[in-house]
């Protein structure tokens, strides 16, 4: 009976520790895959970097899918980059990260409207993300919405009231709409942070006509 006991001592053992060291066993393969990877990504090769992992592919791995958008973007591939993105953000709702991803796919196929979308859609999650509002801002200055990208630039500045990028494009939005006086300061505040910086200086200049 005593050796019964120990025999079913060590069967529970085993069955405890067997997962373990499979799941070490598929991280170490799993590691070397994305170290692969990055070497062919970094020699520019695209589709082997993704073959590597593809050959160890887990639906339900983030990481994994995060990283075959990104590869598949590069490759050109920009369906399947935005299928691996939007499953990352299946996988984590609440990430930004592969949310920023799949705008990259989308701007090279030309789904602006889609891009806006996910901006907003981060800025709902991420009220200051900065970079949501400044390239969703820059979206709509480049339509000539300028009172919509004025409330991106805005948000920017109030922010960060030294921040050059914020200064300037809030700047230019202001003079686009006849606010001279706003976008002399802004500029004078820009130049400040980057001296001679070329685009303020022509802002500067037309401001202060």
């Amino acid at each position: 009976m005593e050796i019964l006991r120990k025999i079913s001592i060590i069967g529970l053992f085993i069955l405890c520790v067997k997962p373990v060291v499979f799941a070490q066993v598929n991280f170490t393969n799993l590691q070397e895959a994305f170290s692969k990877s990055y070497s062919f990504e970094a020699d520019g090769d695209y589709k082997l970097a993704a073959d590597e992992l593809k050959g160890l592919y887990d639906e339900n791995s983030y990481e994994t899918n995060l990283r075959l958008g990104w590869l598949n973007y590069m490759a050109g591939n920009f369906t399947e980059s935005i299928i691996f993105y939007n499953k990352a953000s299946e996988l984590m709702p609440y990430a930004d990260e592969p949310k920023f991803g799949t705008i990259f796919p989308l701007a090279a196929i030309g789904n602006w409207e889609e891009v806006i979308i996910i901006y907003k859609s981060i800025l709902e999650n991420s009220p200051h993300n900065t970079k949501a509002m400044y390239y969703l801002g820059t979206i709509y200055y480049n339509r000539s919405q300028f009172d919509k990208a004025q409330m991106y630039y805005k948000q920017i500045v109030d922010l960060y009231p030294f921040d050059y990028d914020g200064l300037l494009m809030y700047g230019w939005t202001n003079l686009q709409l006849g606010k001279k006086k706003e976008a002399k300061v802004l500029f004078q505040k820009a130049l400040l942070n980057k001296p001679n910086d070329v685009s303020a200086l022509e802002g500067l200049a037309l401001a202060t006509k």
